[in-house]
């Protein structure tokens, strides 16, 4: 069991403790234990493994949360969790996915309604019935049942860094087994999309069947869907993500990965073209009507080939301009992870990041990195000690001493300031000043109306210090949707004004998606890609924010962290 997914346990054990109003010591506790777990580098079912080591050693893990975690690793649940589940609907989890409602809002509908299921709350919210509680009213009911659409709408999605985790895991499995050569993803992963719906594994070998017997005796599968000559379908993990594993003749690989990584609106393109040039295309190869003769198949690109058109990146397949960009010879060179030079957006012990300035900077020095910039959160960020105008200006004079002293990689000091609700920079500007680079970004006030939005927006771009635009739409992948403003306003002015969008690399937000990123280019906007890091271990999501770049069609000359150290110092300086 991965990290990630003990973490998410104790969280989600801390919430159902809080909708039963538990101690609140407890409930930190289990907090604190799910940040301690995620954020531990080793997996921690590797040290429950090892007779020789305690995980209760860790920061932040006592006894009781020892015992819990060990439950977890054996079992996928723990006792706590169990009694809660017990004691309220077994949907309860599902409500803490509900936009607006939190624990104790949760409790008191359990309380006063005893409903149990996400169809009963929005009866509640449409009779106008959760207004007569203690602290709701009319906008929440709005709120809730906009978030029950959305949850309605991302229900069996699973985040690309999951998908791309599993991936990982199953390809390892399988590609040990006898007789398998190759184990490759295909699909929505494969093309980079931000959530998957389903995992495809393509297995390719002298023996490829024996993989598909391998997958489903796999401890990590909860159920099979199916298990044929050539395909085995199975849920797999506590989250319940769908695989499909293929095996393949070598001589149709190609066509079978074109097929299966899609987008099905590309694939229709492709196969039409092919019925024009007399041709039928399919997932077992190319193919003359006239006379069935296979004309290709073993390689994607000699599928592309045979239909005039150059081998065309997966993240671009989704029918949007890329087939007649092949046609006429105009594909976008598109960035590669090897061409980032630097991380732009990431936080320290300073406010709410799990590394030190030293720690962080280690780490990406390792990565080859050339430089960094540290962008702690600004004050009104209270929760996580942000940075005041006092810590900010001392903060600078510490980055011109650790450039000084030299750790092997240059030093840029930041800022992750808020813009406040009126569009006022959190940190007075003489303080701003003294830093290398300012991301401003939204935190809060997100159900501003568009124009209001944009408005605020607006008048942060005027901040003389202001770089980038951290994550622009406020999106949390799954959780919450975009806040509207009229986003090719913004991004006019913030060429007009020489500030770049970020693209951020965090799995949840992967804000700008590519939609966005070209319509911003297309005003002649520059982007920055960043990890938005707060552990050093979270630098490698880098390559999220990349593949986000490419289905946004960039090049590394539209991204100023492809830039050497010296030459992004004096963009910086220029806005240019």
């Amino acid at each position: 069991m991965e990290n990630k997914e003990i973490a998410r346990v104790l969280s989600e054990t801390a919430d159902l403790m809080e909708i039963a109003a538990d101690n609140g010591f407890a409930i930190r506790s289990y907090r604190n234990g799910a940040t301690a777990v995620e954020g531990n580098p080793e997996r921690i079912e590797d040290i429950l493994r090892d007779p020789a080591r305690k995980i209760t050693d860790l920061p932040g893990i006592g006894k009781g949360l020892a015992q819990a975690i060990g439950e977890i690793v054996t079992t996928g649940s723990c006792e706590r969790r169990d009694q809660l589940l017990e004691k309220f609907p077994p949907t309860a989890l599902e409500f803490l996915k509900i936009q607006g409602l939190g624990p104790k809002s949760i409790a008191l509908i359990f309380e006063h309604y005893r409903i149990s299921t996400i169809d009963e709350l929005e009866r509640l919210c449409q009779e106008q019935k959760l207004r007569e509680l203690p602290r709701m009213g009319a906008k929440l009911e709005e709120k809730v049942l906009r978030s029950i659409a959305q949850y309605r709408q991302h229900s069996g999605r699973y985040l690309l860094s999951y998908a791309a985790a599993m991936a990982a895991e199953l390809g390892d499995l399988l590609s040990s087994t006898p007789g398998v050569d190759s184990v490759t993803p295909a699909g929505s992963l494969r093309r980079g999309r931000e959530t998957v719906g389903d995992l495809d594994l393509l297995v390719t070998g002298p023996a490829p069947t024996a993989a598909l017997d391998r997958f489903v005796a796999y401890s990590r599968v909860s159920e099979v869907l199916g298990h044929g000559e050539n395909k085995a379908s199975a849920k797999v993990g506590h989250e319940g993500l769908q695989v499909d594993v293929r095996a393949l003749a070598p001589e149709s690989y190609g066509a079978a990965m074109q097929y299966f990584t899609g987008s099905k609106d590309h694939n229709v393109a492709i196969r039409q073209r092919a019925v024009k040039l007399g041709l039928k295309l399919s997932e077992y190869g190319l193919f003359r009507v006239a006379d069935e003769v296979k004309i290709a198949g073993e390689t994607e690109e000699g599928i592309y080939q045979a239909l005039g058109l150059p081998w065309i990146p997966p993240e671009l397949r989704e029918n949007t301009g890329e087939i007649e960009a092949a046609e006429a010879g105009s594909l976008p060179e598109l960035v590669e992870l090897s061409q980032i030079k630097g991380d732009l957006h990431m936080h320290t012990t300073e406010s709410d990041g799990r590394g030190t300035l030293e720690e962080m900077a280690e780490a990406a020095r390792a990565r080859g990195y050339e430089y960094i910039a540290i962008t702690d959160h600004s004050k009104a960020l209270s929760m996580t000690n942000g940075l005041d105008e006092k810590r900010v200006v001392a903060f600078a004079q510490r980055v011109r001493e650790v450039n000084a002293l030299g750790l092997g990689i240059r030093v840029f000091s930041g800022l992750e300031c808020d813009i406040l609700k009126d569009g006022a920079m959190d940190i007075s500007e003489d303080a701003l000043a003294e830093l290398d680079l300012v991301i401003g970004s939204i935190h809060s006030h997100m159900n501003q109306e568009s124009a209001e939005m944009t408005d605020r927006l607006l008048r942060a771009l005027q901040s003389p210090s202001l770089r980038i635009i951290g994550h622009p739409t406020g999106r949390i992948l799954l959780q919450r949707e975009p806040f509207p403003f009229d986003f090719e306003r913004i991004a006019a002015e913030a060429v007009r004004r020489g500030v770049w969008l970020e693209i951020n690399s965090s799995p949840e937000r992967l804000d700008l998606h590519g939609t966005l990123i070209r319509a911003a280019r297309a005003k002649g906007a520059s982007f920055t890609i960043s990890t938005d890091s707060h552990h050093p271990k979270q630098l490698a999501n880098m390559r999220y924010g990349v593949t986000t770049a490419r289905r946004g069609w960039l090049g590394p000359q539209h991204i100023l962290n492809t830039r050497g150290a010296e030459e992004f110092a004096r963009a910086l300086q220029s806005k240019s």
